[in-house]
């Protein structure tokens, strides 16, 4: 074979190869590009759905609200996870080999005007950081967060007094700050049963019991029942600040509620 023909066969060949590896190098690097794309492309979904379900929640919130009236709307959340809790039935007595649970309810009153005034966004943001304060307070107190639907929240505790302490933090933690330029005034009401069992019809009573207590409470309260009052008699640094008789929905008479602060 001549030597011109046999360099150029070479030279042909150092072309493919070379060829070969720079489409090499554009397929690794289109295939990184890929799967960066299709990475923020994830998040920016994750990011949309995870909005989407905020707006939802809260316009959902909302709607129910102003359909159910001023009335409807200062008990609504609470309504709602009372009514969640009695037909879903968690065993809340896992919490307790002796079946002690103490149930606590909360929701911010006022909280159609507030979002209102915000309007969703901010409302949404506040709503975000109330679940975040709450749910610190829960944890700390090892407590059990049953239920959240908007701005209310189911919990449940082994101790009464794990429930009270959690309530008075809950409240402390909102008046050292401001969750926005309005200031949020939480309601919430405590009460304690026995033999709470899954399917027993006194743990549906229980449920209404608490959550008719923080149906009664006022706007930076925390409001206990009268078993929830015998149980933290003893207990140091929580004081019985007032006591009222009240007529509760569902229930027959009259029922001592009495508020509670550190003392």
């Amino acid at each position: 074979m001549p030597v011109s023909l046999a360099l150029a066969f070479a030279l042909l060949a150092a072309l493919e190869a070379a060829g070969l590896i720079a489409l090499g190098v554009l397929l690794a690097r289109t295939r990184r590009d890929l799967a960066e794309a299709r990475r923020r492309a994830d998040a920016r979904q994750a990011w949309v759905s995870g909005s989407r379900e905020a707006v939802k929640t809260v316009w959902g919130a909302a709607s129910l609200l102003r359909r159910k009236g001023f009335r409807g709307a200062l008990l609504s959340s609470i309504e709602d996870l009372a009514g969640w809790a009695q037909v879903e039935r968690p065993d809340l007595a896992t919490l307790a080999p002796d079946g002690h649970v103490a149930i606590a309810f909360s929701d911010i009153e006022g909280s159609t005007a507030l979002n209102e005034r915000l309007g969703d966004r901010a409302w949404v943001r506040l709503l975000a950081r109330h679940e975040r304060l709450v749910g610190k307070q829960v944890a700390a107190h090892g407590g059990h967060v049953i239920k959240s639907q908007g701005d209310g929240f189911m919990i449940a505790f082994a101790e009464t007094a794990q429930a009270v302490r959690c309530g008075l933090d809950i409240q402390a933690a909102l008046a050292r700050g401001t969750e926005s330029a309005e200031r949020v005034r939480v309601r919430i009401g405590i009460h304690m049963g026995t033999s709470v069992r899954r399917g027993d019809d006194l743990f549906g009573r229980n449920v209404a019991m608490a959550a008719r207590v923080a149906g009664a409470a006022g706007g930076a309260e925390v409001l206990v029942s009268a078993e929830v009052r015998a149980a933290i008699a003893k207990i140091p640094g929580i004081v019985v600040t007032g006591t009222r008789e009240v007529a509760l929905k569902g229930f027959d008479g009259v029922h001592r509620l009495s508020t509670v602060e550190r003392g």
